[in-house]
């Protein structure tokens, strides 16, 4: 047909991706780069530029510290999740179909509630009369109610709950496609359980804990709603730090400084475990 494109093979063309590329440009770049160029302004009418907040915020040690607390949080809870998600994979690939069925459900339960009402759930856990003293005063575990409420022991255990889906959807779906003769081949030829787990299981799954970890790294450093309500004003974390110099303060380029920061620090995690990721291969 005269005047048709012709499909020529090999060749991309590029047109396809631009309302993409447009998009991305608009609501990504665009506002990532007036962020940036925000936290140089020197006040809040951006009428001139300095580095008198970058300087404010790097040079204070109580700054260093929040983001250091944040990026460690980041790091408690993937340990946290990695330690109580491999005992749940493993019986998930032992288990029958039917019994699956019944783990998946759970699993993706967290997901199906709004982490507003997860995180308030938590608070009348974690509280001084919650289950959870209450379960230790009866036990004799302990002789008075425990202050987990504004204590990070409190926030972990609420966002090991919070992100566990995150790190058992590609820990199981990795760790479906492992071919069971091996763990067979191990065992027969006189190998522990442990040593069948960490010889043959755990390098095998390794891609599957790399994306779980990355997903519930991201998540966990930058859940504001979490970590305000049951972390409470005792803890500062940069996002209640953000949202308190932006809308309590109204100093934006100091805000918009803890935003790069933040930024920053969970695309170092990110980077990070996709490194590690390199090392990590199904055959």
């Amino acid at each position: 047909m005269a005047g048709a494109a012709t499909y020529e093979p090999g060749r991309v063309d590029w047109r396809l991706a631009a309302p993409l590329g447009l998009t991305y440009l608009a609501f990504f770049a665009a506002p990532l780069a007036i962020l940036l160029a925000m936290s140089f302004a020197a006040d809040d009418r951006f009428a001139s530029f300095s580095t008198d907040s970058w300087v404010k915020f790097w040079g204070d040690p109580f700054y260093r510290g929040v983001v250091y607390d944040t990026v460690r949080l980041g790091l408690v809870a993937v340990l946290a999740t990695s330690v109580l998600s491999y005992p749940i994979a493993l019986l998930f690939i032992s288990c029958g179909p039917r019994l699956r069925k019944l783990l998946i459900f759970i699993i993706l339960l967290p997901l199906l509630t709004s982490v507003v009402i997860r995180t308030f759930a938590w608070i009348v856990i974690l509280a001084r009369e919650g289950v959870v003293n209450q379960t230790l005063i009866t036990l004799g575990l302990t002789s008075a109610p425990l202050n987990l409420l504004q204590t990070e022991l409190g926030l972990v255990i609420a966002l090991t709950q919070i992100e566990m889906p995150l790190m058992l959807l590609p820990l199981v779906t990795v760790m479906q496609q492992i071919n069971p003769s091996l763990s067979d081949a191990s065992r027969a030829l006189g190998g522990s359980k442990w040593r069948t787990f960490f010889r043959i299981i755990l390098p095998l799954s390794l891609p599957g804990w790399i994306a779980g970890a990355t997903l519930v790294f991201a998540s966990a450093t930058t859940a504001f709603i979490s970590q305000t309500v049951i972390g409470g004003a005792r803890l500062v974390y940069l996002p209640s730090l953000i949202w308190q110099q932006s809308m309590v303060v109204f100093d934006w380029p100091f805000a918009a400084v803890a935003s790069v920061t933040l930024l920053v620090a969970v695309l170092s995690g990110v980077m990070l475990f996709s490194l590690l990721g390199r090392f990590a291969r199904i055959d």
